[in-house]
């Protein structure tokens, strides 16, 4: 039996896995890179090995170093957890090779699986339904649209949409590097793109001794990037025959290769209904929560018995209950391109109700680097039925207290109340139709009135202390308004608040009522209806959350520092990250259309492409590929040909 149990990864995984290792009395450890050296899954597990560095190829990715901690430690068994190194059959082999248990499929499935393109011919002889290949040298306009798609690995790297059979070459470069990069392999293989398909897979459990169970489907169309954003088991909206015969599916793709463990068959589901296999996952998935709560199971727990050589625990799988909704709360501003977002979290804390779950890798207090993926958690919601698990879930988003960078929680309350998805019209373009409606202009009043709660705070402290304040004790100072300037977040609009010190409290120059007002909580009384608004504060920002929504402000000084300006054109680092290419024949000089990609940045397991703001004439590049550059770092110039270039 399992004594002592190494997570060969970080994060929200690890500390997930850890938990179950605690409730079954498993000793624990962890790696981590320099970067993660204050992490929480460091702070959970009962030892930890530290892995030189801070880029993932240097780290997590380092295999040799992760079996090395295994045995300096003691520990008895290695769990890959997801992404890193969960599906590499190299890494499977060395922790097995150093007398390890591996938590796992066996090495041959990996391999056989690992490939893309040999799975389809493992799947195709198995009688799974599939997609055509489309040889890319040999594609006519009649083949498109084409999905380009990495042979070796999945996260949405390598993925390339091409409608135009002239962008084919270049976009199957640019595949082919990010495959590269990312995986160490950079082949590449294309299949026709299904427009409005889902997104449909199924868990599979197999013990290694003829038992395999497929737990139920689930759906996970809502996507971005190819990376998923909402998930939910059972997938709405299937018949009874199409359940089964993806069941049945599953079951053959995990017996053609002597599947053990945990794994998950994906499939894309056409408008029409048909199914087509796209891969098999040989490891646990992000959102295999949702199934964990409609089959009351632990599948870690499961994957840890299995690796003990024990079987299924019947011969027949649990029966489903309820309905169960996942949404990956990411530290990104999807409206802007889903650009990844870094800094201090101040705060993470999630309603503690019957039938939620978190599972995160932070806490109030850490830091989000620029090194890993966006994800802060995940929030499950289980009930009786779809519709009430949805809304469980989106007011648990909307009643969180999130304070630090700008996080997708908006979009996904929105996402989830949005008709199409109620209704479970679902596909995997559901992003691209409705991502302007999902992120729409603030609204102003609600703005200005939460800036207002702000302000008063703010007098609050200044004038009392941090004890609560009657609103008898203000000092009528003087009759004049006080003002009080705040920048909303991200937005940048500007919102000035005023009111007026009276003998029995602040009178708002916009009418409201206070109620009362205290250094982190004020209450305002608007058209006879009575609103409460909590407010914490760092440094100079000041973070304001209500019933309905929550907002972040940046305290403003009262005049404008005249030399805070930037010349126009100016192309700026919108996140901490790596150059990693620039446009073909970029320099000084060179002429630039409007919206032309010039400049490519790596941050957060995520490439971000710079265009052009205007068309005209680059005066500078201070960009090349290699360097390393911050938050707002200037890049390049780009000035109207009608322009005097500016010094």
């Amino acid at each position: 039996m399992i004594s002592t149990l190494l997570v060969a990864n970080r994060g929200e995984i690890a500390c997930r896995i850890f938990r179950t290792c605690r409730a079954l009395g498993i000793a624990t450890v962890a790696v981590y890179s320099d970067a993660d050296a204050d992490a929480l899954h460091v702070r959970e597990a009962d030892t930890a090995v530290r892995l030189p560095g801070a880029a993932p190829a240097d780290t997590y990715l380092r295999g040799d170093l992760v079996v090395r901690a295994a045995l300096a430690t003691g520990a008895d068994a290695v769990h890959p957890g997801y992404g890193f190194l969960s599906e590499n059959a190299g890494f499977a082999r060395a922790v097995q090779d150093a007398g390890l248990v591996w938590v796992g499929p066996p090495v041959k499935a990996i391999e056989l699986m690992a490939s893309k393109t040999r799975a389809k011919e493992l799947m195709a002889a198995a009688g799974v339904p599939l997609l055509a290949p489309v040889d890319p040298e040999r594609a006519t306009a009649d083949d498109l649209p084409l999905l380009l798609k990495a042979a070796a690995g999945g996260g949405g790297r390598g993925m390339r949409i091409v409608r135009e059979l002239a962008d084919l070459p270049a976009e199957l470069t640019a595949a082919a590097a990010e495959a590269t990069a990312a995986f160490g392999d950079g082949e590449v293989f294309a299949e026709p793109y299904v427009e409005r398909g889902r997104h449909v897979e199924v868990q599979v459990m197999a013990d290694g001794l003829g038992g395999v169970w497929a737990l139920g489907t689930r759906d996970c169309s809502l996507q971005r990037r190819h990376q998923k954003v909402v998930e939910e088991a059972p997938a709405p909206g299937l018949d009874d025959g199409l359940r089964t015969r993806l069941h049945d599916a599953a079951v053959a793709a995990a017996r053609a290769v002597g599947y053990r463990g945990a794994g998950t068959v994906e499939f894309l589901l056409a408008a029409d209904g048909r199914p087509y296999f796209l891969e098999m996952n040989t490891r646990l998935q992000v959102e295999h929560p949702v199934t964990e709560a409609v089959f009351g199971l632990d599948l870690v727990a499961l994957q840890l018995r299995i690796a003990e050589g024990e079987p299924l625990p019947t011969t027949a799988r649990p029966e489903p209950q309820g309905h169960a909704v996942e949404a990956r709360l990411y530290a990104e501003d999807p409206a802007r391109d889903w650009q990844p977002q870094t800094g201090a979290l101040h705060t993470l804390e999630m309603p503690d109700e019957p039938g939620l779950r978190l599972d995160t890798g932070y806490t109030g207090g850490d830091t989000i680097g620029v090194h890993y993926d966006p994800m802060l958690a995940k929030v499950i919601a289980h009930a009786p039925t779809r519709g009430e698990a949805v809304r469980l879930l989106a007011r648990a988003l909307e009643r969180a207290r999130i304070h630090g960078p700008v996080t997708n929680r908006d979009l996904l309350v929105r996402s989830l109340r949005h008709p199409d998805f109620r209704a479970a019209r679902l596909d995997t373009g559901f992003y691209d139709r409705h991502l302007d409606a999902l992120t729409p202009a603030p609204d102003e009043a609600d703005h200005r009135t939460a800036a207002l709660a702000a302000a008063l705070a703010d007098a609050a402290t200044r004038h009392h202390g941090p004890g609560p304040v009657r609103l008898g004790a203000w000092r009528n100072i003087s009759s004049q308004p006080r003002t009080k300037r705040y920048r909303a977040e991200p937005d940048g609009t500007e919102h000035e608040a005023a009111y007026r010190t009276t003998r029995t409290g602040p009178v708002p120059e916009t009418g409201e009522r206070v109620v009362a007002a205290g250094p982190d909580r004020v209450t305002l009384e608007t058209g006879g209806v009575t609103h409460h608004f909590d407010i914490a504060v760092h440094g100079d920002k000041a973070y304001v959350d209500t019933a309905t929504g929550s907002y972040t402000f940046t305290a403003l000084p009262r005049f404008t520092d005249p030399t805070d300006r930037t010349v126009p054109g100016s192309l700026l680092a919108p996140m901490p990250g790596t150059v990693v290419r620039i446009a073909d024949g970029l320099g000084a000089g060179a002429t630039v259309e409007a919206g032309q990609p010039l400049i490519w940045l790596e941050a957060m397991k995520m490439e971000h492409r710079i265009l052009a703001p205007a068309s005209g004439t680059l005066t500078a590049l201070h960009a090349a590929p290699g360097l390393q550059v911050e938050v707002g770092a200037l890049l390049a110039v780009v000035q109207d040909v009608q322009e005097e270039p500016k010094q």
